[in-house]
């Protein structure tokens, strides 16, 4: 008897706790991040994990960000301007103006990563159950960004078999209705690695213009573009000046993930000044990340050049070690730094978990991000993983073969 009453006070307990908001229990996991625990297991096991989940590159950022943070003078670690440093955001406007992009600092708000530019943008342009088209595969954070914001996700389906190249705009237009409010790419893709073309971005263009629309690009990857083959920014598109919203990041650009500084940028007032309002309830960026920042970017072009000649030399060492395995299908991305691969499996969400759970060769297992999880219509990418190829060329060899290896076995399970 004692256990029945005690039984039903947990359950009328239950029945009374508060309530998580729907919106919390439809916030989507990380499919980057989700098997984490199971990683640290595995290394509890005393088993290494190569991380090919997570875009944590490996090359060192420039000495000159870091100098400017251990030598900084300052005597009070002090708020900064909402939008970010005046002497900082006119340096980001040198930057843009190197790469053919005019703008002024008046249309830049200095953010804490391009994660905070995107959930400002979000909420700057769009209501509640209002829709964005976005091509997917896409960064699987633009779901959480989306649904925090109340934000319906409308994607339109780009595939591994012609390299994930942008669909036919006639397909965009399709999907365009009243709720419509803007298209989001990421240029170059995260997690296809595809560039888009300057054809292909004139191909929005008309089409956000004809139907009064935003049209927002994710270019932080803008640096890392291979095969003699040059970014076009949506902001070198004449006459888009209402329509065009860039997001952006020192994160990958200069290997300074842990800085969190980004930035918004368009030349439409109206947008900066709402999300100024946005900025406003966060206070302001961080000091030292922008004293950091600001440094990085008098980087020499040197730098870039011998990253990208080693994130070349790892694509094809990644790619053409992937395109030997049987049954394996992988796109070649054109930029940034990460690539899909189409499995032999049912499922890449139980394949990634059982590397990390139940294989390993020689004291050695991998870490991947599954697919799905980079897709909003259910059902695609299950046998697809994301690749990001930030390690130096032998842990991406010694990657693969494990990769080979778990593959038989897990078939022959």
């Amino acid at each position: 008897m004692l256990c029945a009453c005690v039984g039903f006070a947990i359950f009328a307990k239950i029945l009374h706790m508060p309530k998580i908001s729907n919106k919390g229990q439809q916030m989507p996991a990380s499919p980057i991040r989700k098997l984490v625990p199971f990683a640290e297991q595995a290394k509890k096991r005393g088993v290494h994990v190569i991380h090919l989940n997570i875009g944590q590159p490996d090359i060192k950022t420039p000495k000159i960000a870091l100098d400017a943070v251990r030598n900084h003078d300052l005597e009070v670690l002090a708020y900064s301007m909402t939008e970010g440093s005046e002497q900082y955001r006119t340096k980001i406007a040198a930057y843009y103006e190197r790469n053919d992009i005019e703008i002024a600092a008046e249309d830049i708000i200095v953010t804490t990563g391009g994660s905070e530019a995107l959930s400002f943008v979000m909420g700057t342009i769009m209501d509640n159950d209002d829709e964005v088209i976005i091509p997917e595969p896409f960064y699987a954070n633009y779901n959480g960004f989306a649904t925090a914001s109340g934000v319906k996700v409308v994607p339109i389906v780009s595939t591994i078999e012609n390299n994930f190249a942008l669909p036919p705009i006639s397909d965009f237009e399709a999907l365009i209705g009243p709720k419509t409010k803007a298209i989001l790419i990421c240029n170059p893709g995260n997690p296809t690695g595809y560039l888009y073309s300057k054809e292909e971005i004139q191909q929005l263009a008309k089409l956000v213009k004809k139907h009064n629309l935003f049209l927002v690009a994710d270019e932080v990857y803008r640096e890392f573009t291979y095969d003699n083959r040059e970014h076009y920014s949506i902001l070198q598109e004449e006459g888009l000046e209402e329509n065009a919203i860039i997001v952006d990041s020192v994160s990958k650009r200069y290997s300074m993930c842990g800085a969190r500084i980004g930035c918004l940028v368009s030349r439409n007032q109206e947008v900066v000044q709402t999300a100024l309002k946005f900025a406003q309830a966060r206070l302001s960026p961080p000091t030292l990340a922008q004293i950091a920042s600001e440094a990085a970017l008098d980087t020499p072009q040197s730098y870039f050049d011998d990253v990208i000649e080693e994130y070349v030399g790892r694509r094809n060492t990644l790619v053409e070690a992937l395109q030997e395995i049987e049954g394996v299908r992988v796109a070649v991305p054109k930029g940034a730094f990460y690539c899909v691969a189409e499995l032999p499996v049912d499922n890449a969400d139980d394949f990634a978990q059982w590397l990390l759970e139940n294989f390993e060769m020689d004291g050695k297992t991998v870490m991947v991000a599954p697919a799905a999880g980079f897709y909003a219509t259910k059902g695609l990418g299950e046998n697809q993983i994301r690749i990001a190829y930030v390690l130096e060329k032998e842990q991406l060899k010694t990657a693969v073969v494990l990769i080979k290896e778990a593959l038989k076995q897990y078939q022959n399970r």
